[in-house]
C-alpha cells in the first residue's frame, strides 16, 4: 500500500517527541509506531488530517476481529488495550500540531478506549505465574552442555535465576558487566538495555550453589578458552552458516550480542520443553524469586536489599507487581492462621511489615 507523505512525516516528528522529550526507550517507540501503522492500514493510508471519531469506532470493531499471527487466536483484551492507549497518546499529541488544532480535539482520542468492563478485564492480574526454584534447578539440570551453544544456553537460565535481570538486559551483558569473584552484575544502561535506562547493580540472589558454579564455569570458558575480553558479549547470539545443501545451521558462537530478546525466550521456551515443563518466560523469574524473597527476609532492611537487587527503589515496587500469592499459597496460609491460635511476636511483626509496605497507617 502506498505510504502518505504527510503521515510518514508527521510519525517522523511524533518519534522524534518520543524519544527526546518523553525520553522513551526504543522498543516502547516501536511498539507505537506498530499501532499507528495498524490504524493507517485500515483507514488504507488516509490522512490524519481528515480523521473523524467514527474511524475510532470502526477501528475497535476490526481490532476486536483480529487473530493472532502465531496462534490465530483473538486479539487479547490486554493486547486491545496496548494498542488503543497508543493511538490515543498519539491522537493527543496530534491535536497540538500546527494545522491540527482546528481539526482534532483532544477529547477526540478517548474514542480510543474499551468498555470500563472491558478496561478492568485487560487490567485484572492472571494468577500468579513463574516456576519454583526446584523447577529451574531441573530445567538447567537437564540441558545439555556439550557444544559451545549449549554451555551458553545453560548459563545464560542460571544466571537468570541468579540475578532476575530482564531478558533484554541479558541480551546485552558484556563480559566487564558481570564479577565472578563478588558474585555481581552491573547492569550500565550506556551498554546494557535496562529498563528506564537506569544503573541496576545486583549480587546474586542465594538460590544455590549449582547454578553459581555454572556462570563462573561459562565466564572462564569464555576468558580463558575462547581469550575474549571484557568488551565481549558474555551471552553471544549463534554463528548462522550456510551448509553444502545450502541450509542455514549453527556453527559456533558470533563475537556479538544479540540485538533482541527474541532468542533468549527461544531458548527458554526449549529448555523448558525438554525437561517436561509448561513455558515459563525470562521474566517470570522474577516472580520465583520475589516470592523466595518474601519467605526468606523476615526483617524490612532485608527485603529492602532484596528489592534493589531487581533495581526497585521501593519495597512497594517488588511487593505489589511481584509479590501477590497464588490461591495454594493463600489457602495454606490462612489454614495455618487457624491452627496458630494465639498471635506470636514474629506474627506481628510480620504484620506490621506488610501495612508497612503497602502504605498503611499502624496505629
Amino acid at each position: 500500500m502506498k505510504l502518505n507523505g504527510p503521515n510518514e512525516r508527521l510519525k517522523r516528528a511524533y518519534t522524534r517527541y518520543l524519544r527526546d522529550a518523553r525520553r522513551k526507550s526504543e522498543s516502547s517507540i516501536d511498539a507505537a509506531l506498530a499501532a499507528i501503522d495498524r490504524f493507517e492500514a485500515f483507514t488504507k493510508r488516509r490522512p490524519f488530517l481528515g480523521f473523524h471519531i467514527e474511524q475510532a469506532s470502526e477501528f475497535k470493531d476490526h481490532l476486536a476481529e483480529q487473530l493472532r499471527a502465531r496462534t490465530k487466536k483473538p486479539l487479547s483484551l490486554a493486547t486491545q488495550l496496548h494498542i488503543l492507549a497508543a493511538l490515543r497518546a498519539f491522537f493527543i499529541w496530534l491535536a497540538d500540531q500546527p494545522r491540527y488544532r482546528r481539526r482534532i480535539r483532544h477529547s477526540d482520542s478517548d474514542y480510543f478506549s474499551l468498555s470500563l468492563k472491558q478496561t478492568a478485564t485487560a487490567r485484572a492480574s492472571n494468577e500468579v505465574a513463574g516456576p519454583t526454584l526446584e523447577q529451574v534447578r531441573h530445567v538447567v539440570r537437564c540441558m545439555p552442555a556439550g557444544s559451545d551453544v549449549e554451555k551458553r544456553n545453560r548459563a545464560l537460565i542460571a544466571l537468570a535465576i541468579l540475578t532476575g535481570a530482564r531478558d533484554d538486559a541479558l541480551a546485552s551483558l558484556l563480559l566487564k558487566h558481570i564479577d565472578v569473584a563478588d558474585r555481581m552484575v552491573r547492569q550500565d544502561p550506556r551498554e546494557v538495555r535496562t529498563k528506564a535506562s537506569k544503573v541496576i547493580d545486583t549480587w546474586f540472589f542465594p538460590v544455590g550453589e549449582d547454578f553459581v558454579e555454572i556462570v563462573e564455569e561459562w565466564v572462564t570458558f569464555l576468558k580463558i578458552e575462547r581469550q575474549w575480553g571484557l568488551g565481549d558479549p558474555l551471552f553471544p547470539k549463534t554463528k548462522v552458516v550456510s551448509s553444502a545443501d545450502r541450509r542455514f545451521q549453527a556453527a559456533g558462537l558470533a563475537r556479538a550480542c544479540w540485538s533482541n530478546a527474541t532468542p533468549i525466550r527461544a531458548i527458554f521456551r526449549n529448555a523448558f520443553a525438554a525437561a517436561g515443563l509448561p513455558y515459563f518466560n525470562p521474566h517470570s523469574l522474577r516472580n520465583t524469586l520475589a516470592r523466595i524473597g518474601l519467605q526468606r527476609c523476615p526483617m524490612g532492611e532485608q527485603f529492602q536489599a532484596w528489592s534493589q537487587n531487581f533495581g526497585h527503589e521501593k519495597m512497594l515496587t517488588t511487593f505489589t507487581s511481584y509479590g501477590k500469592l497464588d490461591r495454594l499459597q493463600q489457602r495454606d496460609i490462612l489454614k495455618s492462621l487457624w491452627q496458630s491460635g494465639a498471635d506470636t511476636r514474629s506474627d506481628l511483626e510480620a504484620l506490621l511489615r506488610t501495612l508497612l509496605l503497602r502504605g498503611m497507617p499502624v496505629g
